[in-house]
């Protein structure tokens, strides 16, 4: 599937969109500058400071803040960049936890991930890539989606280009094996 503008600007998908980018944006703002406030522990140091249950540096506020800015700015411009935004944003997450979760309790934990921040990572990145999805991605579309309209209108088309039209099912007869009752 190909993800582009099928939806109209006022799409109300389009809210899941934004609220969703905006929420997490929000959050890691705050746990960003949570983090860099008070006591900090140094830019990459890898013991960290605990920050809303999980561990930070300064590093990790600063990448908390550009991805929080980043979720607000989809928020802002709404849409399907929201969606597309929420989508990449979702899959990043994603690889950081399990790029986290290779590197804990080793001297390459740049960030100070603990086990918290591997949880978060995933649980986060699951929600806002489903955020990034809903409505887009799904086999059982309502019918007044516009991604369901989008689909079917491709499978129209081919279908009208086909020169002998739709396709037409035959049921072909085959000689079976002989009744043993006789009829």
């Amino acid at each position: 599937m190909r993800l582009h503008d099928e939806l109209p600007v006022d799409h109300r998908l389009g809210q899941v969109y934004r609220y969703g980018a905006g929420l997490g944006g929000l959050f890691l703002i705050a746990f960003g500058i949570l983090g860099l406030v008070g006591d900090s522990p140094g830019f990459i140091d890898t013991t960290g400071k605990q920050v809303l249950g999980m561990s930070s540096n300064g590093a990790l506020s600063v990448l908390s803040l550009v991805a929080g800015g980043i979720l607000i700015l989809g928020a802002i411009i709404g849409g399907n960049i929201a969606s597309d935004i929420n989508m990449i944003m979702g899959v990043l997450f994603v690889l950081a936890g399990f790029v986290g979760l290779m590197v804990l309790d080793s001297s390459a934990n740049r960030l100070a991930f603990h086990i918290g921040n591997v949880v978060f990572s995933f649980a986060f990145g699951f929600v806002i890539l489903a955020f990034g999805m809903y409505g887009r991605v799904s086999s059982h579309l309502p019918q007044d989606n516009p991604y369901w309209k989008r689909r079917r209108e491709h499978e129209r088309e081919r279908e009208a280009e086909r020169p002998n039209g739709p396709p037409v099912l035959v049921k072909v007869l085959r000689p079976g094996p002989p009744n043993p009752t006789g009829h």
